[in-house]
């Protein structure tokens, strides 16, 4: 029998058991009820009779309604209710009808506060299966960039720029082909869902692509007339994607380079952080207004370089002045006189130091950082 609890039912658990919020507003609604009460409490005994302090609380179950679960929320109405009934008997206004219309209200405040607390876990429970959805999709779409794939070392990292999604436009992915490793990371025009959608449409093109094709131009340009079609598809005639694409002999120390628009990668070589000059190309999707067919460049990989690839969301975020982030210059600065860098060590540099710098993320951010094995 499977005794696994149900997403419903985690939702409400936590919901009841989870500690005051850590923001000043969200805590003070939490503890907002049981402030009602004491004061309450407090003027009944020291405001005259002639005052009747206990209305205040038929507040008390709508404030825990907006963080407690519904069956909490029915406790509340128990206890203010309770109360007063008690704060009038004790001054004999018992059956008094200003006071019988409180217990009334304070029960129907308290059954729609009840509702309204099972629309909030509701919300947070197709909160939660969204995010699974969305964590499923991620994990789907953009894999783990392996720590090693044949004779290449790897790392990486992925951000959304929304905070409420996990995919968005930027996309990569690694596989080892009969060619040697290869390499795509990119960039769709656009975002939410339809960039989502494109991005599905340009890794599986490469994944399938990728060990067929033997030329690295011809493979980009295969996912150029994929990319073309999935347009007319969807009526799209300004869709494109940025892309750059790597392949790693598995018998020579180079690296094979076709850039289609994308920012060029970035060679850390003794410490020294340098951009590669490579042939420029017209980003996928947009391949008819080039004139000729985009070149390969090829770079030669000395023991201990390493290969920094990323998206603008990297090289266009801003600090406080507006400055954009000097990708080689913080690179340099950072790993200057090393003989040897290590990928991992490049990634989660980038990684804290993108956040210290930037603002604010408003676009995905990818970073892969390769190094060739000895």
């Amino acid at each position: 029998m499977n005794t696994e609890p149900t997403p419903e039912r985690r939702v409400a658990g936590r919901l009841d058991t989870a500690p005051p919020p850590s923001s000043i507003t969200a805590r003070w609604i939490w503890w907002a009820p049981f402030v009602l009460v004491a004061v309450d409490a407090l003027g009944e005994i020291m405001i005259p009779r002639r005052l009747a302090a206990g209305f205040l609380l038929i507040g008390v179950p709508v404030f825990a309604a907006l963080t407690r679960s519904a069956r909490t929320v029915a406790l509340f109405i128990v206890v203010a209710l309770g109360l007063e009934l008690l704060f009038a008997w004790r001054f004999d206004h018992l059956g008094e009808v200003h006071h019988i219309g409180l217990y009334v209200s304070t029960v129907v405040l308290g059954t729609v506060s009840i509702e309204l607390s099972r629309q909030r876990q509701r919300d947070a429970r197709n909160v939660i299966q969204a995010r699974s959805v969305s964590e499923a999709l991620q994990m789907m779409l953009l894999k783990p960039v392996p720590a090693t794939l044949g004779p290449v070392h790897a790392a990486g990292f992925y951000a959304a720029g929304d905070p409420r999604t996990l995919v968005g436009g930027d996309l990569y992915d690694m596989v080892e082909t009969r060619f040697g490793v290869r390499v795509v990371i990119g960039d769709v025009r656009g975002k939410g869902l339809g960039a989502i959608r494109h991005v599905g449409t340009v890794l599986s093109s490469f994944r399938d692509a990728a060990f067929d094709v033997p030329d690295l131009a011809d493979l980009a340009d295969h996912m150029e007339r994929r990319l073309v079609r999935e347009a007319h598809e969807v009526g799209d005639t300004e869709l494109f994607v940025t892309a750059l694409f790597l392949e790693f002999p598995a018998d020579r120390a180079e690296v094979r380079i076709v850039g289609r628009g994308h920012p060029a990668p970035i060679l850390v070589r003794h410490g020294k952080a340098e951009k590669i000059r490579v042939h420029p190309g017209i980003p996928l999707g947009l391949g008819t207004l080039a004139d000729t067919r985009t070149q390969a460049t090829s770079q030669p990989l000395a023991p201990g370089d390493v290969l920094v690839l990323h998206t603008d969301g990297v090289s266009e975020a801003r600090d406080g002045h507006g400055v954009f982030y000097p990708t080689e210059e913080r690179l340099t600065t950072r790993f200057w006189g090393r003989s040897t860098v290590d990928p991992a060590a490049v990634v989660a540099f980038l990684r804290e130091d993108l956040t210290e710098y930037a603002v604010e993320a408003e676009d995905d951010v990818a970073v892969i950082a390769l190094a060739r094995g000895a």
